[in-house]
């Protein structure tokens, strides 16, 4: 167990003149208040916190940083309050804190709404100081190093968690390090079939990897001592597993074909040209891949990281990549934002401005302002998370105005993106591009260095196919938004018309229900909806019959009465339940929470299996349509939120049987097609096709179709394919 004296030590060394009478006060009290308290491990809870401040002395932040990550849980944990701490430690404390604490206790909200609103809450938190996501970094790496004692399900929910906000944060504000240890935590713990599988395979020829990465720095270091070129150190590297394995899956290839299995880097002293320099004597002495050559120094990327990168052969044939930067950019490249902090100087009987934190904030601005901006005026937490994945990821196409502005677009970003990032307007109005002079299609992916100009037309209005087109976040949200503008007005007109036509089955008057304000929206309360518009938007996208609100409006007597149709409701509902079982799906498959008697029909796009996060879409003439949440054509149906509805798996013992499609990329060789058969046969699962053919690039393309009674099962079955010696990769295939 970490020792309060040791993370002083580190903080006495990294800072100077710091406050260590604040270090201490902060740990006796969480100590104090957590006195008791065990971890899921059995140990105390106030290892966490320790280990937490310990995290933060690396970063070498402030004082007051450790001490807020000793005292980080005691508001939510114990029944220590604000003012307490406010007494204790001071406003900068209990500012930190609490936002903290903010961020962690979000009550009455499902998980799924829980994790977007501390999103939410955690990216403004990151404008106003920097301070309360560090801690919260340090505070989520602790937490994923002592996962082991976790159930199952609460481990992959961290991890996906870390995988897609955590570990996205930290490369925004430039945490390589603390990213790269976020990132494989969390597939060891999401994957760990296939973690073992590739350690394995990357441990094997390690011994013969680190040879040659021995003899490269030694080169290395002699070729630049001959050509008096300075450098401070030469490392090596072996790829992290993480990327390595991402690597494989997404480009379907052998770890053979991986150019940058084995890096070196080159740190130069704090001048730029030694790094150009540096780069001459490495093409000179290794032949360069062509295309493979970045220079981020020029151009830095927008998380402030700048390094020259190139792949070379070496001898044999061996490929590897070489990454040059000076000592500065290394800091920044391993620290991010906290390499920007600037010690806190103290001098008696001076009292001069500390700027640290005004120019610390300034830069967290420049990193994050843009996620802010891109997103601002949508309400809907899920959302802003779902624009926020898109956003945090690396940028890095460049293209250019005809007037020469730079304007930086993450990679496959088209004309519609870069039209959104000059002005909403320009992209509103948008009806073509040029690149480089020649009309292109909208959906034409920009390269670096494309100069675009884009064609505007005043009564040019965005398209629902633009969608399929852009992946920048404004672009998204912008074209969303004038989606749902439209089809929210021909819902309430749709919702107008099919009252009317209700109201006249009833003998009743649909102007004098629909122009009762008081009345309509007194219906529109008891669905849950604020206004008189929304009831009839509602009516329009299907989600409310309008039957219903005529029973609301008559009352339940005088509806009876009224009613033309006497029991014919009770028949549809047991014609409901016969088509449920003709179908297939089972009675009790998938329920609409708080809804009976809905039909229901499982999306042929991604056929979602029990186990899997699930939502329902009202589609006219088929019920709810179910889709699997990660589905590809959800992201386009959330534009109509009004016709989402939530749904869940019925709880039953009886297991159903679903057939699912399998595609497997392999070597080309004998005996591929009989491994992978007599591997799903050892696990006892059926198979009903399999069928093996031969890709353009000689790779084996295996597919094969399994019954499966689970998400879980499939799991076991893609692991167990996995495994077979000479596949390189499994994916499930969709119609």
């Amino acid at each position: 167990m970490i020792r309060i004296e040791d993370v002083i030590a580190k903080v006495e060394v990294n800072r100077p003149s710091p406050d260590i009478d604040l270090i201490r006060r902060a740990y006796l009290f969480s100590a104090l208040h957590h006195r008791g308290q065990k971890r899921a491990s059995g140990e105390p809870y106030l290892v966490h916190p320790l280990e937490v401040a310990d995290i933060l002395a690396d970063m070498r932040l402030d004082e007051v940083s450790v001490a807020t990550g000793l005292l980080h849980d005691v508001v939510e944990d114990t029944l220590v309050d604000l003012d307490t701490i406010k007494s204790y430690f001071g406003d900068e404390i209990t500012s930190l804190v609490d936002g903290l604490t903010k961020i962690a206790h979000i009550s009455n909200l499902s998980k799924e709404k829980q994790q977007a609103e501390n999103v939410r809450k955690m990216v403004l938190a990151m404008i106003t100081d920097v301070r309360v996501v560090l801690i919260k970094l340090a505070d989520r790496l602790h937490n994923m190093r002592t996962m082991k004692f976790l159930k199952p399900e609460k481990r992959a929910r961290i991890s996906q968690e870390t995988l897609d906000i955590y570990a996205p944060i930290a490369h925004r504000l430039g945490m390589g390090k603390l990213r790269s240890e976020l990132e494989d935590l969390a597939f060891q713990n999401l994957h760990p079939d296939e973690y073992k599988r590739l350690a394995k395979e990357v441990d094997a020829r390690r011994p013969e990897l680190e040879a040659t990465l021995d003899k490269i720095q030694a080169t290395i270091r002699a070729r630049l001592t001959e050509n008096d070129v300075p450098f401070v150190a030469v490392e090596g590297r072996v790829k992290r597993l993480y990327s390595l394995w991402k690597k494989l899956k997404r480009q379907k290839i052998t770890m053979e074909q991986v150019y940058d299995l084995i890096a070196a880097r080159i740190i130069t002293p704090n001048e730029r040209k030694y790094c150009y320099l540096t780069l001459s004597v490495i093409h000179d002495t290794w032949t360069p891949v062509p295309e493979r050559f970045k220079d981020w120094i020029a151009i830095p990327r927008d998380n402030l990281y700048q390094s020259l990168h190139t792949s070379v052969v070496g001898d044999g044939g061996q490929a590897f990549e070489v990454q040059i930067r000076t000592e500065e950019m290394h800091q920044v490249a391993e620290e991010g934002v906290a390499a920007h902090w600037k010690y806190k100087e103290k001098k008696l009987g001076s009292h001069e401005h500390d700027e640290s934190l005004d120019e610390l904030r300034k830069t967290v601005e420049k990193l994050l302002l843009p996620l802010v901006e891109d997103n601002q005026g949508d309400d809907d937490s899920e959302n802003f998370v779902e624009s926020l994945k898109l956003d945090l990821f690396p940028k890095d196409v460049y293209a250019f105005t005809p007037m020469g502005k730079v304007i930086q677009l993450p990679r496959g970003a088209s004309p519609i993106d870069f039209a959104y990032a000059i002005h909403s307007e320009v992209g509103d109005s948008c009806t073509g591009a040029k690149i480089n002079g020649r009309i292109v299609p909208l959906k034409t992916e920009l390269q670096n260095g494309n100069v675009v100009e884009i064609l505007t037309t005043t009564n040019s209005k965005p398209s629902r196919d633009w969608l399929n087109h852009v992946v920048t976040a404004k672009a998204r949200n912008r074209i969303r938004h004038w989606i749902s503008q439209q089809q929210r007005i021909d819902s309430i007109e749709l919702g107008r018309k099919l009252l009317e036509k209700e109201s006249d089955r009833f003998r009743v008057s649909a102007k004098k229900l629909i122009n009762d304000e008081t009345e309509m929206k007194r219906i529109a309360n008891e669905y849950g909806l604020g206004r008189p518009e929304d009831l009839l938007a509602s009516i329009g996208y299907g989600k409310t019959l309008p039957r219903n609100v005529l029973s609301k409006f008559l009352g339940a007597e005088k509806f009876a009465e009224l009613d033309p149709e006497g029991r014919k409701e009770t028949r549809i509902e047991s014609g409901m339940k016969a088509v449920k079982k003709f179908i297939g799906l089972g009675e009790d498959a998938i329920v609409v929470k708080g809804v009976d008697n809905f039909l229901t029909t499982r999306a042929r796009c991604c056929n979602p299996l029990r186990g899997e996060d699930i939502v329902g879409y009202i589609s006219l003439g088929k019920g709810i349509v179910v889709h699997n949440k990660r589905c590809k054509n959800v992201a386009q149906l959330m534009i109509n939120k009004d016709r989402i509805v939530d749904v869940e798996w019925a709880k039953s013992d009886q297991k159903e049987i679903q057939s699912v499609r399998l595609l497997a990329t392999t070597e080309n060789r004998t005996g591929m097609l009989a491994g992978i058969t007599n591997a799903i046969a050892e696990i006892k699962t059926g198979i009903r096709d399999a069928r093996a053919n031969v890709s353009r690039d000689d790779r084996g393309l295996i597919e094969v179709t399994v019954e499966v009674f689970d998400k879980k099962h499939l799991d076991k079955v893609v692991g167990s394919i996995a495994q077979v010696p000479g596949v390189i990769a499994v994916e499930r295939i969709h119609a």
